[in-house]
């Protein structure tokens, strides 16, 4: 039950999204993880004021190239006391109806198309590419949004334009990929690759597009070490891959095409998942998580 002075109007894989009666919005990142289009049933401590501090740290930093949707971090009336530093209160927006992906580096649904013929969402790659090989420039790729336990899919830019209009299919290549330029030399600088992330955007009722969700988190982004990358296999990460290659192991027990769900994670899965959060928000930020 939400209180009085929230209405609950949607829940993600993560996030839960409250109206409030002044007509802003709150979202909170609870400590959820999915993967492979499931929510797990185990939780990552802390994870989701990680997510919540990290998207603010960034947002200050991407000020410039694009507004963004947080309109305040407190928490307003009616919220539970256990949602502080999980909370960003937030512009209503007309959302952008896909998901906005820049890729620096081929892995994950990328580099399966590309094996399967040569392309990522339409754009052409030279032959020869590897799991983990940096591309000559970087590429827009953007994707369908899915509801939770649906998977979402890689289109291409024209079929953006079809919908949305051509100069709208612009400006989002554009501006995906000018935060994508930002954040990546951000990283690098302190040592983490930023292989690809994931954009979400609004609309104000002007047109403005607005940075919504979240954003250069290790749930919406890969983050790799600089000192650990080599080309032509799975990369050391500071994301959820973790989790990702512990369920498709033996020693899960699961099997991906089964259609069941996943199993819980183990303590130690647990562990060493949330201190990869930490470290990729040290890392970035400067700053020690308490």
């Amino acid at each position: 039950m939400s209180p009085p002075e929230l209405q609950h109007l949607h829940s993600g894989k993560v996030r839960d999204l409250y109206a409030l009666p002044d007509g802003r919005l709150l979202m909170v990142a609870s400590d959820r993880i999915s993967a492979y289009d499931w929510v797990l049933p185990t939780a990552i401590p802390d994870k989701g004021r990680i997510l919540t501090a990290l998207s603010m740290w960034w947002f200050e930093r991407l000020a410039d190239l694009v507004p963004n949707h947080v309109l305040g971090t407190e928490l307003p009336p009616g919220a539970e006391p256990g949602w502080a530093g999980r909370c960003m209160v937030c512009e209503t927006l007309a959302m952008v109806p896909f998901e906005c992906v820049a890729r620096g580096y081929l892995t994950g649904s990328g580099l399966a198309d590309y094996l399967a013929g040569g392309t990522v969402c339409g754009i052409d790659l030279p032959p020869g590419l590897l799991d983990g090989s940096q591309l000559l420039e970087p590429i827009f790729t953007p994707a369908t949004k899915a509801e939770v336990g649906q998977h979402d899919e890689n289109v291409g830019l024209a079929e953006v334009a079809e919908r949305l209009g051509a100069g709208a299919a612009a400006q989002l290549r554009e501006v995906t990929l000018a935060v994508y330029a930002r954040a990546e030399a951000i990283a690098r600088q302190r040592g983490i690759i930023l292989a690809d992330t994931k954009l979400e955007f609004g609309r104000r009722a002007d047109g403005t597009l607005v940075l919504a969700d979240e954003v250069g988190t290790p749930d919406s982004s890969r983050f790799w070490p600089v000192e650990g990358w080599r080309p032509g296999r799975p990369q050391p990460s500071f994301d959820k891959q973790f989790v990702r290659d512990w369920l498709v192991s033996p020693a899960s027990g699961w099997r991906r095409e089964s259609g069941q769900p996943p199993p819980e994670l183990p303590e130690e899965i647990v562990a060493r998942t949330r201190s990869r959060y930490v470290e990729a928000y040290e890392r970035l930020t400067g700053r020690t998580w308490q």
